[in-house]
């Protein structure tokens, strides 16, 4: 942010930034042989905290569009953002005058807001979205505060960024960002983080069973967790191993990138319900820590566009031999 903004460092920031510092946001790079490696680290982070998980998943996806489209990496002195969005309104424009790129406008559903040091934001330049990397300590950056209602994913510190005559720097051609097999990859690393917060829900389950303590009911609620979750542990295990041979082919890793979204939503929509189900409300009444989890998994999956997204793949498939 601009120097006359100030913030009061919560305590997801301070885990955020702690570990860029010490070089574990590194990730491996989509496509590069370690792809396996990569989504399990973004699994791992949202397993013990699915807000710390988001942003740094955002961090790291920014390190590879950077390392994809700009020869540059992200500095251990850096926290990246990936701001993306593009609803009809509010927009930021993009436009050239005698002292380079700027940005003028709103940008909505900015993870890590008040946080972040850096981001990649899309901007409009003739209509069409372009990406420019953005210091966000640059004056003319403001963040909004407030705007986020629900207690799940309120860490991440969500809300609308102001650009008022920001200086920006374009990164990749005019279509690179949406176009390249990249895009695709960095999908599925979203969904590795579905995935760790559904194991944190399924935990308190898991416990009660090694416990001892469960019934029959709640045996059969497990074991149809643990069918869902090693289904879904296979797909990006699988998936990652096609990223790693065959990392440039863009039709291929769009619907491969929809599929295992897909099936990793259903995966952790089921453990919600499921252990919901299986244990009723004492642990979202009593619990903190499940309570949050469940509150944060809950819109966390909706970056799905659910039924969009199967409408979208199954017209991919329905043009294959």
């Amino acid at each position: 942010m601009s120097a006359d903004v100030t913030h009061d460092s919560s305590p997801t920031d301070a885990a955020v930034r702690a570990i860029i510092r010490s070089g574990d946001a590194e990730l491996p790079l989509p496509g590069g042989g370690s792809t396996a490696a990569r989504w399990a680290r973004l699994t791992e982070w949202c397993r013990r905290d699915l807000s710390v998980g988001r942003l740094l998943e955002a961090h790291a996806d920014a390190d590879a569009i950077l390392a994809e489209l700009d020869g540059t990496r992200a500095g251990r002195d850096e926290f990246w953002g990936v701001w993306a969005s593009e609803p009809p309104h509010p927009v930021v424009d993009a436009f050239h005058d005698s002292s380079g790129w700027r940005l003028r406008g709103t940008k909505a559903w900015c993870s890590g807001a008040s946080m972040c040091t850096h981001a990649l934001v899309t901007a409009r330049l003739d209509g069409q979205p372009r990406l420019f990397a953005v210091d966000l300590r640059e004056p003319g950056v403001t963040a909004g505060h407030g705007g986020w209602r629900n207690a799940g994913m309120a860490a991440t510190d969500t809300e609308s960024v102001t650009f008022d005559s920001v200086p920006a720097r374009p990164v990749g051609a005019a279509a690179w960002y949406l176009d390249r097999p990249g895009f695709w990859h960095g999908g599925i690393g979203v969904a590795a983080c579905w995935f760790g917060g559904a194991l944190a829900v399924a935990e308190p389950l898991r416990v009660r069973a090694r416990s001892g303590r469960a019934d029959s009911h709640q045996l059969a609620h497990l074991g149809a967790i643990d069918i869902a979750v090693s289904a879904a542990r296979w797909a990006l295990g699988s998936a990652a191993g096609e990223v790693d041979t065959s990392p440039l082919d863009r039709r291929s890793a769009q619907v491969r990138a929809f599929r295992v979204r897909g099936l990793i939503e259903r995966t952790a929509s089921d453990v919600i319900d499921r252990v919901g189900r299986a244990l009723g409300a004492a642990p979202l009444a009593t619990d903190a820590c499940h309570a949050r989890n469940v509150a944060d998994l809950l819109v966390y999956i909706r970056q799905s566009h659910a039924e969009r997204d199967l409408a979208t793949l199954g017209a991919l498939v329905a043009g294959e031999d």
